[in-house]
């Protein structure tokens, strides 16, 4: 329940304000993906670079990101390396759009 009500205020959120994928990805995803350390989960630098050596273009990499994101699954990633490190991500409930606004954002991003 938490979650949908997580994802249904991101989806406000996100419809109201200009810079989305910022947002998304400031309110959510550096709480472990920080952008310089692995704590938790590896930084987002070191998911982009992996992301980016699979997929340059970023039409593919918007997808295949979401798709993880979307239902995180082992068989799929491009990192399993780091889900024996971390453990892989919990399924967050994000609406299509709003993975793929996100991943949208981790491409165009110099962190």
């Amino acid at each position: 329940m938490q979650r949908v009500i997580i994802s249904l205020l991101l989806v406000a959120v996100s419809n109201m304000l200009a810079d989305d994928g910022a947002l998304l990805f400031n309110g959510n995803c550096v709480t472990c993906h920080h952008i310089n350390k692995s704590i938790s989960a590896p930084s987002i630098k070191v998911v982009k670079e992996r992301y980016l050596s699979a997929f340059s273009e970023k039409k593919e990499f918007v997808k295949y990101m979401s798709l993880f994101v979307i239902q995180p699954d082992e068989n799929i990633s491009i990192m399993r390396d780091k889900i024996q490190e971390y453990e892989i991500m919990p399924i967050l409930g994000y609406e299509e759009s709003v993975a793929e606004e996100i991943a949208s954002y981790i491409f165009e991003t110099h962190f």
